[in-house]
């Protein structure tokens, strides 16, 4: 587990818990010592000191420290809780955001990575907690240094305002120096021999380098306690070859410069990022929707959430930020506001261009007035006549509302510390006090209010500010837009979101479900729509009515699948002697890395990428499926493995193919595809015996799986592909492999077994390869193969372990479950499937260039990705079995769904290799458990005649 240490303000970590919904032991809040100034620098070495002493700190574990205790004087929306809960729209081109992301959410989920790729030694990510950081590029390795810090390039010449990594051109991405906003003549004089990247505050450092950092730190301070020392000022300036500050112990700290590729940088600082890095956050993508919760048609630089807005808005309100408020019809809006944290009211407001608006909930009941200006700096004297309130003079205001000598004897305060906010304990008095400090300077009523009140300071109102109030208040209002998302649901971008958090919302609050979509709207919309009536039933007792619901949606997707890929009908015609028996012999296959996201509905969204293997088991294909003429007219259907005999004489009994567990579900399903049910047939006839005579003989059938069920191999799917392939030569239909696997794709629909593409291809197609495919309801995959060398070479070919575990599972309820939560957009789900997507490409890679060590760690995350969709897949019993091998494993992983089946391991050299097959020989964990021989297939699916 990776922990997360968050740096907050001080009246914000009380509450950080409930308002994050974070677990205690995963996170730990703190905040600066009281009055202290302890810097970036200073601040690190607290937190984990803070943590330590309060027990909670796994000093073996990884950990991110998110600096977000500023006092947000550029953006006072969100300094009571910190900027790092500043509540981010769902993004209109994303698929599974949720209604309650902020900055801190977005942010996790890379730093996790970016510490999951990095060498044990760096233990410890620093970033900061007011910006975000995007990249639709996977991360590189990350090599071993006491610190590593990530850089963009500057394409926008943002470097001036900005630190900036220096490296030497002739360098190996080692730190040369660090600047802190350099001249532009500095910059191009340095271009010469160097290249810069902007600093985006995300820091790795080693234990060493933290040991150093925190010695650096109480130098600063008195008596062994932390003084006021800085991450980047001070401690990045003694860094590299030629730095700036002579520091010789921090000096020696090796430092290499890592470009984040395909990277974007966030700032949300100040009251204009808010709308404008959102704003750029939402243009990512140029096909723009609506953006959820909105239900006026917006401007695209309106951002509302979490709010009532009673009152009409347009193009000419640019620059406008709502959340957590209640704008009401008599407002009067312009530009440039944000504005927060507003009960509901029903105030005449005329809110000036510029002005902005946030209610502060204080102590148990009361509200404290806070208007400031949209570039306000919130710094200076109030004396000085620099000093902007409200985007004027400071002086300016307080004399239009005759109130300067209220001020006097505060002489050069930093307005910052000005007690300027008025405390009220009725909403019609904050709305009478609001308007006298925003646009009506001459309203009696609102001077008088603010006489009388107590007035807090921006630095006391976050002392003073009830969190837990704000975020309830938040979560009203959240549950109003849902009512009103209840009656726009049909907008595209309620089915792009998080379902799955949304119909938690729906239960837990008793909020009627909206009225189903009409059958005119587009197939996925249902599919979703259906899913999302079945979760909110579900988690409201429901079950009967939640499995019909589910039922529909399994139901139209199959449907559509099926008569988007089936194709045309088939007319099968013999072609074969009366004594010929076709022969059709497959291998199995291993997914070695992106296995789910071959699953529908995912990869009909998203598309997929699975790399794969297929196998030969102990010498042979383990797959066999024989054809012959049948002298009856009918059809015989025997299974050699399972003992089993059928004979099917209608269509009826044809038909009764989908009742998953049948013994000759595969073969059924299979002569219906090739057009021996009417639906399928070119040609119509009234009877099965009527075809099977019109064909000119009967057909028998005779399967054989010489591997146990429940493998995890692909069996059902590639058995499934090995008959449609015999049935195809039989019946002269002379699909080639490709329509072989894409029928058995209509094959998995019409059985209702679900399950993903790259089962069939994997061992109908031989080798190793890469699938990948892209969104859309036909899934044609497109195969690049890899080298097999790391499974030949002698070197390797005997590390490569398959083991029979003798535990069984079966994959339907695994993959329902996990399907389920694909149509609902659960966002971990889909951002773990993203990463296994990608993490594809980077096994292909580790393949082609025969990287052995790289290949052990691809299998070992495969692995750990299957785990985190479902911890089912490593049940007890496989576990244990697990631990006794894997110190001499770099990878090992279950095939298929998981759960059981067959166990494959890389072993980390031939003489570990030997080391497992004598502890599991010696002692299997059950009477069934057995080592089998694999070797790659270089034939794939073989289809012979006698």
């Amino acid at each position: 587990m990776i922990q997360k240490l968050i740096s907050l303000p001080p009246n914000a970590v009380s509450s950080f818990y409930r308002v994050a919904n974070a677990a205690e032991g995963e996170y730990f809040a703190t905040c600066d010592p009281v009055g202290a100034r302890i810097g970036s620098g200073g601040g690190t070495a607290w937190a984990l000191e803070d943590a330590r002493n309060a027990g909670v700190l796994r000093e073996e574990n990884k950990r991110i420290i998110l600096h977000a205790g500023g006092q947000s004087r550029r953006l006072p929306a969100y300094a009571p809780a910190g900027k790092i809960f500043t509540p981010i729209p769902v993004m209109r081109w994303a698929r599974g955001e949720r209604l309650t992301q902020n900055l801190m959410t977005r942010q996790l989920a890379l730093y996790e990575k970016m510490l999951q790729k990095a060498p044990a030694n760096q233990k410890t990510l620093i970033a900061s907690g007011d910006v975000y950081i995007h990249t639709d590029k996977p991360l590189g390795e990350i090599p071993e240094a006491d610190v590593v810090v990530y850089g963009l390039w500057d394409e926008t010449g943002a470097a001036s305002n900005h630190g900036v990594f220096a490296i030497r051109r002739d360098g190996n991405g080692a730190l040369d120096r660090m600047l802190q906003k350099p001249s532009a003549e500095t910059l191009a004089e340095i271009s010469q021999s160097h290249l810069y990247l902007l600093d985006i505050g995300v820091w790795l450092l080693s234990d060493r380098a933290l040991a150093l950092l925190d010695k650096r730190s109480r130098e600063r301070g008195v008596n062994g306690a932390l003084g006021n020392y800085d991450l980047y000022s001070e401690f990045g300036y003694a860094l590299g070859t030629n730095a700036p500050l002579h520091d010789p112990e921090i000096g020696e700290l090796t430092v290499k410069v890592l470009p984040l590729e395909g990277g974007g940088f966030y700032h949300y600082g100040t009251s204009r990022e808010l709308i404008s890095s959102t704003l750029r956050l939402q243009n990512l993508v140029s096909d723009q929707r609506s953006i959820l919760q909105n239900h006026h048609k917006p401007h695209p630089s309106i951002f509302i959430q979490n709010a009532r807005v009673d009152h009409p808005l347009c193009k000419e309100n640019p620059n406008l930020w709502i959340e957590n408020a209640h704008i009401a019809s008599q407002w009067s809006l312009t530009h440039e506001h944000v504005i927060t944290g507003v009960p509901v009211n029903d105030w005449s407001l005329a809110l000036p261009a510029g002005v902005c608006i946030d209610v502060v909930p204080v102590d148990g009941s009361a509200y404290a007035a806070r208007p400031y200006g949209f570039n306000d700096p919130f710094k200076g004297s109030i004396a000085d006549a620099a000093t902007l309130y409200q985007g004027i003079a400071f002086e300016a205001w307080t004399s239009r509302r005759g109130i300067a000598s209220q001020f006097e004897a505060f002489g050069a305060m930093d307005l910052q510390e000005t007690p300027l906010f008025p405390v009220v304990d009725s909403i019609a008095d904050l709305g009478l006090v609001l308007r006298w400090m925003t646009s009506e300077p001459e309203l009696e009523a609102g001077r008088t209010i603010w006489l009388r009140s107590e007035r807090l300071s921006a630095n006391q109102l976050m002392e003073r500010a009830s969190v837990l109030r704000l975020e309830e208040q938040r979560i009203a209002f959240r549950l109003e837009s849902l009512q009103l998302l209840a009656r726009n649901h049909a907008k595209s971008v309620f089915y792009q979101s998080d379902l799955a958090q949304i119909a938690t919302l729906y239960a837990e609050n008793e909020l009627a479900l909206p009225a189903p979509l009409p059958a005119n709207e587009p197939m996925m919309k249902r599919v979703h729509d259906a899913m999302f009536r079945s979760r909110t039933l579900a988690l409201k007792g429901m079950e009967q009515e939640a499995t019909q619901r589910s039922n529909d949606a399994f139901g139209l997707l199959s449907g559509s699948m099926v008569k988007a890929m089936a194709g045309k009908k088939q007319l099968p015609v013999m072609t074969t002697h009366s004594d010929q028996i076709v022969w059709g012999r497959s291998p199995v296959r291993i997914d070695l890395a992106g296995g789910w996201t071959d699953t529908p509905p995912y990869c009909l969204l998203e598309g997929g990428a699975v790399v794969n293997v297929a196998i030969e088991l102990n010498g042979q294909p383990p797959l066999q499926v024989y054809v012959k003429p049948s002298r009856t007219y009918e059809i015989i259907l025997r299974s050699i493995d399972l003992g089993a005999h059928e004979t099917v004489r209608t269509f009826e009994e044809l038909r009764a193919f989908n009742k998953l567990g049948s013994p000759f579900s595969i073969p059924k399903a299979s002569l219906a595809l090739v057009g021996f049910l009417p639906e399928f047939c070119k040609e119509t006839f009234g009877s099965l015996e009527e075809q099977l005579r019109a064909f000119g003989c009967g057909i028998e059938v005779t399967l054989l799986a010489a591997i146990p069920a429940g493998s995890g191999l692909g069996t059902s799917s590639v058995l499934g592909g090995t008959v449609l392939g015999a049935l195809s030569n039989f019946c002269g239909l002379s699909w080639d492999k490709n329509e072989v696997c894409n029928q058995t794709l209509v094959l998995e629909q019409l059985l209702t077994s679900g399950g993903g593409w790259q089962d069939q291809y994997g061992g109908i197609l031989p080798g190793v390869k890469l699938f990948t495919t892209s969104a859309g309801i036909s899934q044609r995959p497109e195969a690049r193969w890899a080298s097999d060398a790391l499974f030949t070479d002698a070197a390797t070919r005997e590390c490569h372990l398959l083991y029979y575990t003798g535990i069984t599972r079966t994959a339907k309820n695994i993959l329902g479950e996990i399907v389920k939560n694909m149509f609902l957009n659960s966002e971990s789900h889909l951002r773990l499937l993203r990463e296994m997507r990608q993490h594809a490409y980077e096994t292909f890679d580790a393949l082609q260039h025969n990287n052995w060590d790289a290949y052990g760690r691809m299998i070992a995350q495969t692995w750990q990705q299957n785990q985190l969709l479902d911890p089912g897949t490593n049940p007890a019993a496989v576990a244990s079995l697990i631990a006794r091998v894997s110190d001499y494993c770099s990878g090992y992983k279950l095939p298929g769904a998981g759960g059981g089946g067959y166990l494959y391991m890389v072993a980390k050299d031939p003489q570990a290799a030997l080391r497992i097959r004598q502890e599991l020989t010696q002692n299997p964990p059950n009477g069934n458990a057995r080592f089998v021989e694999m070797h790659v297939s270089g034939k794939g699916l073989e289809i012979s005649r006698s």
